[in-house]
């Protein structure tokens, strides 16, 4: 199965940056991929001093059915962050949407963690989604969902690793900051050694954001990689290279769950 991410920079119009996302999809289609991913905020990206609600939609208005559209027409998987409206309510939902080859919705992941770090608040104009993840399938394929600073914990991943997902797709919206590119391809690539997973990583670029989209593989080889401007990068997703990577290292199965949820924090004085 091929899979494309595409990095792109995001601006205010929403309208400009769903035109650009429709190229895409069709430029994914025609490089023979299965599924498209497309990064955080996709669907515009505002100074953080601006409120989102003014852009943000239902999952089933019309920026999200356009999508759906395109992937019906051009018969393949679309993936994409957009902003969630949330009735009577001045935030947004940082969600990803997943739409399938007729372009029916297969669910929604709201972000658990939202990246009030380095500088940030998300929390200023997002709610955060109440921890109910998302997992799909296609063909023989199963995939999870979580979104750019959920990244940096682990127990999501795991999560949806033991739940049944081979490939991980993080779309991200990773700003610059100390050390952040290098936090980047270490998190990624640690996702997919410790869970023995493929991950799919799609970033946006244009300042402030770094892009450096990649496909990792279950041994945390990067299989397919952007730099830091605007790409369409396509990978092989390999399940015969999972299931040999899952025999040489079954720490899936060696994990302990019961014995992990007995520690407890020790505080000495």
């Amino acid at each position: 199965m091929r899979i494309a991410l595409a990095q792109f920079a995001a601006g205010p119009a929403k309208e400009t940056n769903l035109r650009r996302m429709l190229d895409l999809t069709a430029d994914a289609a025609r490089a023979g991929a299965s599924i498209v991913l497309f990064p955080e905020c996709s669907m515009a990206r505002l100074p953080p001093e601006l409120t989102l609600e003014p852009v943000a939609e239902p999952v089933d208005g019309p920026f999200v059915s356009a999508l759906a559209e395109a992937a019906r027409r051009h018969q393949l998987t679309v993936v994409a962050g957009v902003y969630e409206s949330i009735q009577g309510d001045d935030h947004v939902f940082n969600t990803v949407v997943a739409l399938d080859a007729e372009g029916a919705r297969l669910g929604v992941y709201r972000k658990v963690h939202l990246f009030d770090a380095f500088g940030y608040r998300e929390s200023d104009r997002m709610r955060p989604g109440d921890g109910r993840t998302l997992l799909f399938s296609m063909g023989a394929t199963v995939f999870g969902v979580e979104t750019c600073y959920d990244v940096r914990f682990p127990e999501l991943s795991r999560h949806l690793a033991v739940s049944g997902a081979e490939v991980i797709l993080l779309p991200a919206a990773w700003v610059h900051g100390p050390l952040k590119e290098s936090h980047w391809e270490v998190l990624v690539r640690a996702r997919a050694i410790e869970n023995t997973v493929y991950v799919a990583a799609a970033g946006l670029v244009g300042r402030p954001h770094s892009g450096y989209s990649m496909l990792v593989d279950p041994m945390g080889v990067p299989v397919v990689r952007a730099g830091e401007v605007e790409a369409l990068v396509v990978g092989e997703i390999d399940l015969q290279r999972l299931q040999a990577v899952r025999r040489v290292n079954p720490s899936l199965e060696h994990a302990r769950p019961k014995i992990y949820a007995r520690w407890r924090p020790v505080v000495t004085a």
